[in-house]
């Protein structure tokens, strides 16, 4: 059973306390404090420019706030700890796929780059993603929305209790977009948790993903 609202506070896996973050001389956003926890989706609302993918990569590690505290478990920790990069997969606006590589090679490279053991054997995330047929051809051959699907493969391939997409629907076409919903369900019922930014609805049969508008003017 998803955790309450009551258990979500009291008990994150991830939290940010007074998160303030810039670009250049520009304040995009300040004394911005959220958690997720277990069983929960986290929605990113911002409009164009607001810091939303700027927000994500923070989370991640991937570039240090300008000011505040992020912890994990209830622990502080410095941006690109061990403890948080074990436990996050980031899917961004730059899928991070190699061209040059085909699909199951740039999945190898991602599992053993990961922290933890591989959490779904490589060909079954292709099969779910429905992109056996081209796993060893160069990425560089396939359409937009097929390189997406390479990038998403690694949520099932990389064991990661939080996923953080930033617009993950990007270049899929309907089919696509009902497979990852349904990889965001399966994830959250068993007990993983997700901060998504999307301007696609995202729907889940038992969870409402929990809206968080990081504009400056609301």
């Amino acid at each position: 059973m998803p955790p309450t609202e009551h258990d979500s506070a009291s008990n994150p896996l991830l939290e940010t306390v007074d998160l303030s973050c810039a670009r250049g001389d520009r304040l995009l956003f300040e004394n911005l404090s959220l958690y997720v926890s277990a069983g929960e989706v986290v929605q990113i609302l911002g409009a164009n420019g607001s810091g939303k993918t700027t927000l994500l990569r923070v989370l991640c590690g991937l570039q240090p706030p300008t000011d505040g505290t992020i912890r994990w478990r209830g622990r502080t920790v410095a941006p690109g700890a061990l403890e948080l990069r074990a436990e996050v997969q980031y899917v961004g606006h730059a899928s991070g796929v190699k061209l040059d590589l085909t699909p199951r090679e740039n999945l190898r490279v991602a599992v053993a780059l990961g922290v933890r053991a591989a959490a779904t054997p490589v060909d079954t995330a292709f099969s779910r993603l429905e992109i056996e047929a081209f796993s060893d051809c160069p990425a560089r051959t396939l359409s937009a929305g097929q390189r997406q699907r390479v990038a998403l493969a690694r949520l099932l391939a990389c064991a990661n209790r939080l996923w953080v997409l930033d617009e993950p629907f990007t270049a899929l076409d309907a089919r696509g977009v009902a497979i990852v919903d349904a990889m965001l369900r399966e994830h959250i019922d068993s007990g993983g948790a997700a901060i998504i930014t999307s301007h696609h609805p995202v729907a889940l049969d038992r969870v409402a993903p929990r809206p968080i508008s990081i504009d400056a003017d609301t």
